[in-house]
């Protein structure tokens, strides 16, 4: 009988891989940032055209990269945030996989420039469909420039399931506001097709919901701040004659990573049961702080899929204290 099983070839297995990890330009725009906030970065600027189908362009003043590392980033399973099975459960960097970039690289043209402040020159490399073709030293600004042009240009059925640049860039803004909650201690710009679209300075958790979503927001929102020994739970809650029967302004944060969670998500209701009109929602920013090792986010590649150790017992913390504020 003729053998029939055989090994995929690199180039199609990454785009499997892509797959998973890269689904429109908001996981582009996803991955750069979340990479720009691992590197230590204090000033990120987002650049987008065309929704992100024609360039996603992230630039940030983190700690950049050597030669070795930049172009090691690009391979599938390279990370600098794990080193054994056990960092899993200790995990506070947004990203651990390794994948981000190598998927990234694997679906679309890449340039990446690059530089440590304890090197005088960076690095710039550009990479397409996985392959590098350029590598070279160049004189650049401390941090790196990720631009990530022609997203799904050798995957053209995947690129015409993109939805129109108003879906797509409504997409990219979600991403942007769930990153963007958590790190107030973090300047982000965001323009697109040369319009400036955000510009958040650096403050406090309060001041960034605001920026976000306008000052008159502030005269509605009730703080919420409970600490014990299981976990830490701060934010903010919309006060009830603000309740809405869509209201989108709804987020739970884990240790400065966004999560849906639509058990926690019971707990808030039951807390404004009697108290808003049935049938419609109140706002919420709700962060939880806790140790890692009580959760569990290696679930999902999107890493937005959490499970906690004792949920309810955090379902009981959740409903009290958004109950008494």
């Amino acid at each position: 009988m003729t053998d029939i099983i055989q090994l995929l070839p690199d180039s199609v297995a990454n785009q499997i891989a892509a797959g998973e990890v890269i689904q429109r330009p908001a996981s582009v725009v996803k991955e750069l940032v979340e990479n720009a906030i691992d590197s230590g970065a204090k000033n990120i600027q987002i650049i987008i055209k065309d929704a992100g189908r024609t360039l996603v362009q992230v630039i940030d003043d983190g700690l950049g990269m050597s030669q070795s590392d930049a172009r090691l980033a690009f391979e599938r399973h390279a990370t600098s945030k794990i080193k054994k099975a056990e960092d899993l459960f200790e995990i506070r960097t947004m990203g651990f996989r390794g994948e981000a970039l190598a998927s990234i690289a694997a679906v679309a043209q890449v340039e990446l420039k690059t530089r440590p402040e304890s090197e005088e020159l960076g690095t710039h490399i550009i990479i397409s469909g996985s392959e590098i073709e350029e590598q070279e030293f160049i004189s650049c600004a401390k941090g790196s420039n990720f631009i990530v042009k022609n997203l799904f240009f050798n995957i053209p059925a995947r690129r015409r399931f993109l939805k129109s640049d108003n879906t797509e860039l409504r997409h990219i803004l979600v991403q942007f506001q769930r990153i963007v909650l958590c790190f107030p201690d973090v300047f982000f710009s965001l323009k697109h097709n040369g319009s400036e679209v955000y510009n958040l300075p650096i403050g406090k958790h309060q001041q960034r919901i605001l920026h976000v979503f306008g000052n008159n927001m502030g005269q509605h929102l009730i703080p919420v701040d409970v600490e014990t020994s299981l976990v830490n739970v701060k934010g903010y809650i919309g006060k009830p004659e603000q309740a809405r029967k869509k209201n989108t302004n709804q987020f739970f944060f884990v240790n400065k990573r966004f999560m849906r969670h639509a058990y926690f998500h019971k707990a808030v209701t039951l807390a404004y049961e009697n108290l808003i009109p049935h049938g419609t929602q109140a706002a919420y920013f709700i962060y939880f702080d806790i140790n890692p090792d009580k959760i569990d986010i290696n679930i999902h590649p999107t890493k937005t899929e959490i499970k906690f150790e004792d949920s309810p017992a955090v379902f009981q913390m959740v409903r009290a204290s958004v109950k008494e504020a």
